[in-house]
């Protein structure tokens, strides 16, 4: 009984965040074409470096171009890291003013309708003293 439990939560489990984990392999597989887009253009420029300097051996030319390649992917990675840790702190900034604007707005939308039940209360207590 209990492993029918268990089976049973094991498969909403799965259910719930399959969009979740699609979301997620659509990014890895992003992730991971962005950076092989970005070790070719690396390759590239490697190339074109070693293509200007003709005294290089081959097996110079090969160590340059992968030591190249190494230091460009590791910068990439910085900036990106430094762009999402911005991006992060900017959704968690736009989401404290969010919040606050919503209690704002609620709080306004509070006070009206509370006038408004005053203003009808009186219009009501006025309009029955006026009919007695």
């Amino acid at each position: 009984m209990a492993t029918r439990a268990t089976d049973r939560d094991a498969g909403t489990a799965r259910k719930a965040p399959r969009h979740i984990e699609a979301g997620t392999l659509a990014s890895q597989v992003e992730g991971c074409l962005l950076i092989q887009a970005e070790r070719e253009q690396a390759l590239r420029e490697a190339a074109a470096l070693c293509a200007r300097l003709p005294w290089l051996t081959s097996s110079q030319a090969g160590d340059l171009t992968s030591r190249y390649c190494e230091q460009r992917l590791h910068l990439t990675r910085r900036a990106l890291q430094a762009v999402g840790s911005r991006a992060d702190q900017l959704r968690d900034e736009y989401e404290a003013r969010y919040t606050a604007l919503r209690r704002l707005l609620l709080k306004r939308l509070a006070v009206g309708a509370s006038l408004l039940l005053i203003c009808a209360g009186i219009l009501s207590t006025g309009s029955h003293l006026l009919s007695h």
